[in-house]
């Protein structure tokens, strides 16, 4: 069944339950257990044995500890406890106080993610979870649906990262087109010049970070995400109450400080984002042969030990403040449990999330839909079109942008090589674009999962409010890649691309306006 129409089943199997019964874990479970009964021929105990193997190698692969994984997890417990000393402490309170009195509206309000999420480029997982640090405590006292924070994250981290070549998402993928453009022979583009050349084919990524702001500007609430700012604005209820531990969420554990200053929320973020960068940038350097550059310090920075870096000096100072705050104050043990308990939700989801998309990897779903590709005969006009669909649904199915980029950029490269040399930056664009798009509507993809937790959103609800979004800005980019076939030109298909976004704001503007509850 590997790799052929039949490996799709565990995927879009897990796909239907999530939306269906909006219970992930379940929906991941039932997932995992059918795609390892169909790799062991269902046999019950192999099946079995295949899971547990699944589960063991996130922790220990090869003989040796699963560093990467670990490290991130632990990061995320870090973040947790991190965060109930700021709330215990009565910093994000008093931040919240401050925000508020300088902030007026809800536009301005939802501006602070978006705008943090465009200045923060560095990388995806430390975009969702630092923004969302710092701007839940405006947002709520803005009344703005946890849902609706964590649109604003997930749709500004992945895309910007991108077309970052200053990230670790652009470090990798220049890289691999590097390899690319060497194996097919291409001299006339060196890897960061077509990297930087391939940018304004990135449709989908300038239609994402366009709908933003026009979701800010013009209301553009929509299907599920209009239910959740309503009942937001109405009642102050900001997340679903119903739904029990909410990732990243610590349900009011702490009472306000009486004491509690801006101060005890300012520095143990600035401590997360300095050692968090400047670890990156240490290990980059450190794991660098030859010559160093900027970008060959992001090409080979250790991203998750450079978390659990700054994660553990953001603890500490945020634990020495707490300590020595005046006044009434929770103890160290119940801040720590508070802390921990918070992130449990997002490491349960996360793990299973690794879980099926090893299974789906084994089932070799990608190699599959890479191969439709490989079997089209299109015309070489339209196969950036094609690349950005298939791409799209294989980071849905898969929940990794960065394994569809690593299976979809070389075949990509290959057949614009062979078949039309000038389409080759147009084509591995449109992988980059496809694959966050998919990974924008995807309930397993990790950033998306990191963007509910920093939002401290029901993790369904963040992804079932997300998609509508996701496919007005991946019309836009059909629309623009389908005009890129007929004309052959970059400029023109993008403007279009964008022009045809805002119609489509406008409209949805025009039939909410008579809707529109007073903020």
């Amino acid at each position: 069944m590997e790799g052929t129409i039949y490996s799709l089943i565990p995927a879009v199997l897990m796909l239907i339950l999530v939306i269906a019964t909006r219970k992930v874990i379940l929906s991941l479970g039932i997932g995992i257990i059918v795609g390892a009964f169909m790799l062991t021929q269902f046999n019950i105990l192999e099946g079995i044995q295949l899971i547990w193997t699944n589960f063991y190698s996130i922790f220990v692969s090869d003989g040796a500890l699963n560093t990467g994984n670990l490290y991130l997890l632990s990061f995320l417990v870090l973040l947790g406890i991190t965060t109930a000393f700021l709330t215990a402490s009565g910093g994000s309170q008093a931040f919240g106080r401050w925000a508020v009195q300088r902030i007026k509206t809800r536009k301005g309000a939802k501006l602070v993610p978006a705008l943090l999420g465009i200045i923060i480029f560095i990388d995806d997982y430390f975009n969702a979870l630092a923004v969302g640090q710092v701007a839940r405590p405006v947002t709520d006292r803005h009344r703005i649906s946890r849902a609706n924070l964590a649109y604003y994250i997930d749709s500004t981290s992945a895309p910007i990262t991108v077309i970052s070549p200053i990230s670790s998402w652009g470090a990798y993928i220049i890289g691999t087109i590097g390899s690319i453009l060497a194996a097919n022979e291409i001299t006339q583009y060196q890897p960061l010049e077509a990297f930087v050349r391939m940018i304004p084919a990135n449709f989908y990524v300038f239609a994402a970070l366009l709908l933003v702001f026009l979701t800010i500007f013009l209301k553009l609430d929509v299907f599920s995400m209009k239910k959740h700012e309503q009942k937001a604005i109405k009642t102050g209820v900001l997340k679903d109450e119903e739904k029990g531990d909410i990732p990243g969420d610590l349900n009011d554990e702490f009472k306000d400080h009486s004491q509690g200053k801006i101060s005890y929320l300012i520095w143990p973020i600035i401590a997360l984002i300095a050692g968090t960068v400047g670890t990156m940038i240490v290990t980059g350097i450190q794991n660098t042969e030859g010559a160093v550059t900027a970008l060959s310090i992001f090409e080979n920075t250790d991203v998750n030990i450079s978390l659990f870096t700054g994660g553990m000096i953001a603890v500490l100072l945020a634990a020495i403040m707490y300590m020595i705050q005046p006044g009434e104050k929770s103890g160290m043990g119940h801040v720590l449990i508070e802390g921990v308990k918070a992130m449990l939700p997002a490491i349960y989801i996360l793990i299973f999330a690794w879980m099926i998309g090893d299974v789906i990897s084994q089932m070799q779903t990608g190699e599959y839909l890479a191969g439709l590709v490989n079997q089209s005969n299109i015309s070489t006009g339209f196969l950036p079109l094609l690349l950005f669909i298939v791409s799209g649904f294989m980071a849905l199915a898969t929940g990794t942008s960065w394994g569809t980029f690593g299976i979809m950029l070389p075949i990509a490269g290959e057949i614009a090589a062979v078949s039309d040399v000038t389409m080759i930056l147009p084509a591995l664009s449109a992988v980059l674009a496809g694959s966050v798009f998919g990974d924008h509507c995807s309930p397993i993809s990790d950033t998306t999962i990191l963007s509910s937790t920093g939002a401290g959103s029901d993790h369904i609800d963040h992804v079932v409010t997300q998609i509508p979004y996701a496919f007005i800005a991946a019309t836009g980019a059909i629309i623009g890649y389908v005009l890129l076939a007929v004309t052959g030109g970059i400029v023109i298909p993008l403007v279009v691309t964008l022009v045809a976004v805002v119609v489509i704001g406008i409209l949805i503007h025009i039939k909410n306006r008579s809707h529109y509850i007073p903020e």
